[in-house]
């Protein structure tokens, strides 16, 4: 599968409204219809924002909603798709578990004359699938390595520093852009010495985490520590989302990170889930990637209304994703970096959280 990237500056020949000017507009033709939304999985903190965000969008713009999520089961997941499209859908969001698990359900939604656009993750593998809402994937990637660069100084420093890597899920497709961003940045400083790797795991292969699941990172940083790490210590974690880079906190903490002679590494995240916003805020976990979800949202409510009313959607800017069988048209988002000098602006400032958020448990 090509995992390469082009960002194309022409703009698409299409009918629909930009999604600037879709916003606002309540189209007649949507009164009526109906958008099946699956997203993967409730348990990803992430995922309620999903909910939240696309049910309002694609209700300002007439549509009923029906939201699903896939329990984190791909088998669960394909099987909610298609009882939507028997159900008579006019339009489908997927964010799928598994990218390679939805390719018959997509099928069966073209069959179905049911439009179908890709969310957060590509589906892969589908000839059917033409848009994509998604984030700069790589480009989350390298905002974490860069952030390991500046603040470890590296350009200007000739000492040698540790690092680990706890990447994401091997089956999700997203987590070899995170992996493959970060290292671009990061692999430069690995060969000319300025960052050691002592366990050895750099290849993706070996530092993925299945399932995204905190304490499976958390058992693998257990094992590293108490191998690699008798005499030194750790002074970054590139960790590739908030989930797995609480599990390696938690190991950091269960042997000593976190005293005031010992203070706990840098470790990068992405998603902004609360916890780990609470946990930047606690002088715990140094930054996370601050992806827009209501951006995200935005563009996938646009390409799926241009689609269910017969029209191309106009998009200027644009990366494309191959899927395995044919090249797909993203919207994307650009990521941020968020860390203690910045949350406040780009969560709460902004409207993307409301601070009583920090008073749940």
């Amino acid at each position: 599968m090509k995992k390469e990237m082009m960002r194309k500056g022409t703009v698409m020949m299409a009918v629909c409204l930009t999604a600037a000017a879709a916003f606002g507009t309540m189209t007649a033709s949507a009164e009526g219809k109906k958008i099946g939304i699956s997203l993967s999985s409730k348990e990803l903190a992430r995922s309620l924002k999903d909910e939240e965000y696309l049910t309002e969008y694609l209700e300002e713009l007439g549509y009923e909603v029906d939201v699903q999520f896939g329990q984190g089961d791909a088998n669960i997941q394909a099987s909610q798709v298609e009882n939507m499209i028997m159900s008579g859908v006019d339009g489908l969001i997927i964010s799928p578990w598994d990218g390679s698990s939805m390719t018959s359900v997509v099928q069966l939604a073209h069959e179905n004359n049911i439009p179908a656009i890709a969310y957060d993750a590509n589906i892969l593998n589908s000839e059917y699938i033409d848009y994509y809402s998604a984030d700069d994937l790589e480009e989350i990637g390298a905002t974490q390595g860069r952030y390991i660069v500046e603040h470890l100084d590296l350009d200007n420093n000739e000492d040698t520093f540790n690092l680990e890597i706890v990447a994401g899920d091997p089956a999700d497709s997203n987590a070899t852009y995170f992996y493959n961003g970060a290292m671009e940045v990061l692999k430069p400083y690995i060969e000319d010495g300025s960052l050691n790797v002592p366990s050895g795991q750099i290849e993706f292969s070996v530092t993925g985490t299945p399932g995204w699941e905190a304490s499976k990172a958390q058992t693998r940083m257990d094992n590293i520590l108490s191998t690699y790490y008798t005499d030194k210590r750790v002074d970054a974690v590139l960790c590739s989302n908030d989930g797995v880079a609480l599990g390696v906190i938690s190991s950091l903490k269960s042997v000593g990170y976190g005293a005031e002679d010992m203070p706990l590494p840098i470790t990068t995240g992405q998603d902004c889930d609360v916890a780990s916003i609470k946990s930047i805020i606690a002088g715990e976990q140094t930054m996370t990637v601050f992806k827009d979800i209501r951006e995200l949202a935005k563009n996938a409510t646009y390409m799926i209304d241009c689609l269910v009313n017969g029209e191309e959607p106009v998009i200027e800017d644009y990366v494309i994703y191959n899927n395995g069988v044919k090249d797909v048209i993203a919207m994307v988002v650009e990521p941020k970096a968020l860390d203690i000098n910045n949350y406040q602006e780009l969560l709460f400032d902004s409207g993307y959280y409301s601070e009583d958020v920090l008073d749940m448990e």
